[in-house]
């Protein structure tokens, strides 16, 4: 993992077409911009991890189907 210190105002580019901005600094929060082609996907880990635990659930509900 590449650990970067910027400042409010301060950019990270991410190859040729991938900028982040860090926008705001508060006591707990970091507030980020990213400049990104409309066709790269950018989520929240947050979202995945629910995402990949409702995937789960319903493979195992659906496996529990079959085998009632």
């Amino acid at each position: 993992m590449l650990v970067l210190s910027r400042k409010s105002g301060e950019r990270i580019r991410i190859g040729e077409d991938v900028a982040i901005t860090v926008v705001r600094i508060g006591p707990n929060t970091v507030r980020l911009g990213i400049e990104a082609p409309r066709d790269l996907s950018i989520l929240r880990e947050e979202l995945c991890e629910d995402a990949e635990a409702g995937e789960r659930d319903s493979s195992s509900q659906d496996a529990s189907a079959i085998a009632g």
